[in-house]
């Protein structure tokens, strides 16, 4: 059986409950794809983004629902070594990868302020455009649970505000295209377990002007927020083993009657809207 085969086999069947299960709740529960979607998958390189590649690849095999997808790859200026090792992926996975490339590594190393922020907001303005160009009406992004309840504390410690990530959004400034986060409810720990299985390596940090970057799981930036973020959770969820579901649901419980404020379509309002007219 060729290699890709059983890295397809394993999603549908070793890792249905894991995976499989969890790609398909979210697809179903936020109304992610739909009959005549082109789809511009955007891989990164990394394991997130090529397992959603293979998910979505069976989606199409298993779902009544008929969609196009298109696989891109976004090169902001790799290395040659992390090129060759997304190109070397996509063949072993038996995905028809689409490369461009774009020139942000080189304009961001002059910024000194915020490069990540920049780099981030050009990133995706280049990807919409080429949703554009190759008449998608839909960009998929690779972001798993952790993502989301990470982005959520982040937000609070960080932000001093309460959001998180959504499975969906609509495009500011490119009208009719939306972005959706297919891996919504599959969580970290079970795509670095499918990876392991099937003995994939992926690029983990492909920014240049990241010291600890590197092709290996275990070398992170150790300075990073997110980094803090993901020790806390897990120092907590050793004495609370739910307490990442409670973080993920506390955004889908939000009580009004007992916050100080809120933003609604960039208006602000407080509670003292609402207790001085129980007062009249």
């Amino acid at each position: 059986m060729d290699k890709y085969k059983e890295i397809e086999r394993s999603i549908i069947k070793k890792y249905r409950k894991e995976i499989w299960a969890r790609f398909v709740k979210g697809v179903k529960e936020y109304n992610l794809i739909n009959d005549n979607d082109k789809i511009m998958v955007c891989i990164s390189g990394g394991k997130d983004s090529f397992l959603m590649a293979k998910c979505i690849q069976e989606l199409q095999k298993h779902s009544d629902v008929k969609f196009e997808a298109k696989y891109v790859v976004m090169n902001p200026g790799y290395n040659e070594l992390n090129s060759e090792m997304i190109e070397k992926n996509a063949k072993l996975l038996n995905i028809e990868i689409e490369v461009f490339n774009s020139s942000i590594f080189d304009i961001v190393s002059e910024i000194e302020k915020s490069p990540c922020y920049l780099c981030a907001r050009m990133r995706r303005g280049h990807l919409y455009s080429k949703a554009v160009e190759l008449g998608c009406n839909k960009i998929a992004l690779g972001h798993h649970f952790n993502d989301v309840i990470e982005t959520t504390m982040l937000s609070i410690l960080y932000g001093s505000e309460v959001k998180t990530m959504l499975p969906k959004l609509h495009s500011d400034n490119f009208e009719g295209v939306d972005l959706i986060r297919p891996m919504y409810f599959v969580r970290e720990e079970d795509v670095i377990s499918w990876s392991k299985y099937n003995e994939l390596t992926f690029i983990n940090c492909a920014c240049r002007f990241t010291e600890n970057c590197s092709i290996n799981d275990d070398d992170e930036n150790e300075t990073s927020k997110r980094k803090e973020v993901k020790k806390l959770i897990a120092s907590l969820k050793k004495k609370n083993p739910n307490i990442e579901w409670n973080i993920f649901k506390s955004m889908e419980n939000v009580n009004v009657n007992c916050v100080l404020g809120y933003k609604l379509k960039d208006e602000k309002h407080t509670f003292l809207e609402a207790f001085d007219q129980k007062e009249d």
